[in-house]
């Protein structure tokens, strides 16, 4: 199979999950903005990033979000911001413990996950503060 193929068949799979999360989210009664944040988060994270690099799993993405945060969403999502960063990660979050309470997760993954945003936020936004200050010096 080839490697597009392979992207169009996680990201089939991944439907599940997201269909699942927003059933999660509107039972928490969230307002439908606010879900489809998250909702756009998510897709970003497991459908765009997991399956950039290669095609990695929805569950194996706990992983990933150490290197999402410090390299990828700030040198490719161009909205990136510190607010988003932090919506970002809440979405993210949010997400994983919802695929932990329906097994979709292991529960001591989904806390690796939650330690590793908690820990490491302020490093993700100076890393894009860091970044920003680079581009503007290439500019001038």
């Amino acid at each position: 199979m080839n490697y597009d193929a392979l992207v169009n068949e996680n990201v089939n799979r991944n439907a599940f999950f997201l269909e699942q999360f927003e059933k999660w989210l509107k039972d928490k009664n969230l307002s439908a903005r606010t879900i489809k944040h998250h909702m756009n988060n998510v897709d970003l994270y497991i459908n765009d990033y997991l399956n950039y690099y290669e095609v990695t799993l929805m569950e194996d993405g706990v992983i990933g979000v150490e290197m999402f945060f410090r390299d990828w969403f700030v040198r490719k999502c161009a909205w990136t911001s510190e607010s988003s960063i932090r919506a970002t990660a809440t979405s993210i979050k949010k997400f994983y413990e919802c695929m932990m309470m329906l097994g979709f997760v292991k529960k001591k993954n989904y806390e690796l996950l939650t330690n590793t945003l908690k820990k490491n936020m302020n490093k993700y936004i100076d890393n894009f503060i860091e970044y920003e200050m680079e581009l503007a010096d290439e500019w001038f």
